[in-house]
């Protein structure tokens, strides 16, 4: 029987442990999965608090990856009757005959309607930037002109793709770039677009563009023409969603995963990699305080790589090393906070509890503040709040480097701070009374695409030189992937696995198309 150590219980973690086993005899391997924390689902868990549940950076539940979708549907049935909310205020969603019922069951997927606009100078825009009267009229006629001049300017004069700035330019206009992109952008990634790599916009927003927004707006327009439209990820308007949130699922997947047979031990962190001849032999790690170390024949780690690289020591050539200690990372904060009421208006078509703003997300651009998103709970799933009649459970999102002011504030003056921008930002009254609040840090949250990154090639090429380690998941990649993109390489290292394959291109590959690959 062979010892497959798997490090991280995210997503990519746990998709692979459990596909190893349920598609393995159970004779043919022993597997362990070491997670660092005390939760289940990496970014993608569920933080609960005082009745309320937090969904940390938000998860739509979208795919074209079919693969991706029939094992969520797998592990989560579509809902077969109306979720509270929907039942409340007669919405309409389309349901799956025999599919569970969100009042009476929890494992169950909901139906979403997908709403992220962008909060700028006290006014709502379609995110992303859609081309309709409302927008016309939110922009003025004059910036309307000149936006659209400086999109038709890039018609004909496109800049070279050297820079996440280029990048959005040659696709929205230096106006439009500079209204919606350029402020949210540094606040993101704590550096000036012109410095970011255009790799970030290939894998992020491959094939939006105004193009693709006119060529959509047109085909709702025309729809008889365009039956079979194709749809850009972050043009889409539903998607599922756990009824407990994202970390629900991935809980579920944790138990069918030891139904199997699979082992996982929380509170492990994995400090060290002991190699010799090019192959991995065990990883030693921190349990509860105590120093171990665990032998194993295949090795698949979705940890950062630059902690992998450090704790393989000093077989690390100084150049591969240097990369991976170069590699940025940026960290995130959300702040939660109960209220009775927003000042937001909801004048939008869609009817919701409390005649709430409808946004899962609201984008803030306004760059006299640090906070970059909103999260409404509600919106996600009316089960994330213990009264989501009366109250309103909304995350602040935060972008930040670990150690840096921001990160290092207590609970509660980061709590006032929130506070004060929200009020500043017209969200809430000047004395409007907070309900309760909790804070939640994570770190290395998105690997960032400047230093040392235009150097990672080299430093794949090497982990590649260990034929039993497989590199998975986001910070496995060092690659901004979407949930679905990181269960995809998991997919991928398991088929290898199981049919001997050696190269691990097929691996590294996922998500890195040009264009976006994910068209159906």
């Amino acid at each position: 029987m062979k010892k497959v150590i798997i490090i991280g219980a995210g997503p990519a973690g746990l998709t692979a442990g459990y596909e190893l086993l349920r598609q393995s005899s159970s004779s043919e391997y022993d597997v362990t999965i070491l997670e660092e924390s005390d939760c289940i689902g990496g970014i993608s868990r569920t933080v609960q608090h005082n009745g309320h549940r937090m969904d940390i950076g938000g998860h739509r539940f979208f795919s074209k990856d079919s693969r991706v979708t029939e094992w969520w549907n797998q592990m989560m049935p579509i809902q077969g009757a109306p979720s509270y909310d929907d039942k409340k205020l007669g919405r309409e969603k389309p349901l799956v005959k025999g599919g569970p019922d969100p009042e009476t069951e929890d494992r169950v997927m909901l139906v979403r309607q997908r709403v992220s606009r962008i909060y700028y100078k006290k006014k709502f825009f379609d995110y992303p930037v859609s081309l309709k009267l409302q927008t016309i009229r939110n922009m003025g006629f004059v910036t309307t002109v000149k936006a659209g001049c400086s999109y038709l300017k890039t018609l004909v004069v496109k800049k070279p793709e050297d820079s996440l700035e280029n990048f959005y330019i040659n696709r929205f206009g230096k106006v439009l770039y500079s209204m919606f992109f350029e402020g949210y952008t540094e606040k993101l990634w704590g550096r000036a677009p012109k410095e970011i790599s255009a790799d970030w916009g290939a894998q992020r927003v491959k094939g939006l563009s105004i193009r693709a927004v006119l060529k959509d707006m047109f085909s709702k327009v025309f729809p008889g023409k365009n039956k079979n439209r194709q749809v850009e990820t972050s043009l889409i308007e539903e998607f599922v969603y756990p009824k407990l949130g994202p970390g629900q699922l991935w809980e579920t997947v944790a138990g069918e995963f030891e139904k199997l047979g699979g082992k996982i031990v929380k509170n492990c962190a994995v400090t060290r990699i002991l190699t010799e001849n090019n192959t991995v032999k065990a990883v030693g790690c921190r349990v509860n305080g105590a120093d171990t170390i665990l032998e194993g024949d295949i090795f698949l780690s979705s940890m950062p790589i630059k902690d992998l690289v450090a704790g393989m020591g000093d077989v690390v050539p100084p150049e591969e090393a240097a990369i991976a200690a170069g590699l940025p990372y940026r960290d995130f904060v959300t702040v939660g906070l109960l209220v009775d009421r927003m000042n937001l208006k909801n004048e939008t078509h869609i009817s919701t509890l409390g005649n709430i703003v409808p946004d899962c997300w609201i984008y803030v651009q306004d760059t006299g503040v640090k906070l970059g998103r909103i999260q409404i709970f509600n919106n996600w799933s009316p089960y994330l709040v213990k009264d989501v009649e009366h109250t309103v459970w909304i995350g602040l999102e935060y972008f930040c480097t670990e150690g840096d002011d921001f990160w290092n504030m207590s609970d509660e003056d980061c709590v006032a701070m929130a506070v004060k921008e929200l009020q500043k930002m017209g969200v809430i009254d000047q004395n409007q009374k907070i309900l309760d609040s909790h804070r939640e840090k994570v770190k290395k949250a998105y690997p960032a695409y400047f230093d040392t990154y235009n150097e990672i090639d080299r430093l794949i090429a090497y982990l590649n030189t260990f034929p039993n380690l497989y590199c998975i998941g986001r910070n496995g990649q060092h690659r901004y992937n979407n949930m679905d993109h990181s269960m995809a390489t998991s997919f991928e290292a398991v088929k290898n696995i199981l049919s001997g394959r050696t190269d691990k291109d097929n691996i590294w590959n996922v998500n890195t198309d040009k264009e976006y690959h994910e068209e159906k």
